[in-house]
């Protein structure tokens, strides 16, 4: 058996194999929304008139390998509109002080994973990385506009589900993160021995998968 021969057979024998691993590699370009609760409780909670989160948007774009590793990279924001208050305990009321205040939030991520059942409709992820988160704390106070911004390092565990095996797909998506020792919200962090703007994500997101 000659060289050649042995090669065409080895590629028949193994095509069947290798063809799913081989369509599940390529770019793919996400778009996501969802709900992002503060790890901050007591302090979103304060600031923003008894709740701990809201909506948010961004997405990434990603490269998944043919063995079902992926890299990603992208950025979400989350803003919300609150008010001014003093707390003096944490177990203490809270005075609304009448000032408007806007935050918003802007994790910068990158992100490695491994997908599970490579080339079928339904795949499960895993994936954790790290970034920047950006914060950016706005108030007018009588007329004096006051703005804060500071940025902090970040880590983030997710796991989600992503049906589809065409140029369109669509999945599910919990993120975990964290940037700790950084400003907290609002002011009042340091009452409530709050010091984290990472917190939990649930997401919905839109995928276009350009899939060799």
């Amino acid at each position: 058996m000659t060289f050649r021969t042995a090669v065409c057979f080895a590629t028949l024998a193994l095509g069947p194999a290798l063809a799913p691993a081989a369509a599940a590699a390529g770019f793919g370009v996400e778009a996501q929304a969802g709900y992002f609760s503060l790890a901050a409780t007591d302090s979103a909670r304060a600031v923003f008139d008894g709740s701990s989160g809201g909506g948010t948007f961004g997405g990434q774009v990603r490269y998944v390998l043919g063995n079902g590793f992926y890299v990603a990279g992208g950025a979400r924001t989350f803003t919300k509109e609150g008010e001014r208050v003093f707390v003096a305990t944490p177990t203490g009321p809270v005075a609304r002080l009448g000032f408007p205040l806007d935050v918003r939030i802007t994790p910068i991520f990158g992100t490695v994973g491994y997908r599970f059942r490579v080339g079928r409709s339904l795949v499960p992820y895993l994936g954790v990385g790290g970034g920047v988160t950006r914060f950016r704390e706005t108030s007018d106070v009588a007329g004096d506009v006051r703005e804060d911004r500071r940025s902090k390092g970040s880590f983030h565990a997710l796991a989600g589900l992503e049906f589809g095996s065409g140029l369109f797909r669509v999945g599910a998506e919990g993120v975990y993160s964290s940037a700790s020792d950084s400003v907290g919200v609002g002011g009042v962090s340091r009452v409530y021995e709050e010091d984290d703007l990472g917190g939990f994500s649930v997401l919905g997101k839109v995928v276009v998968s350009f899939g060799r």
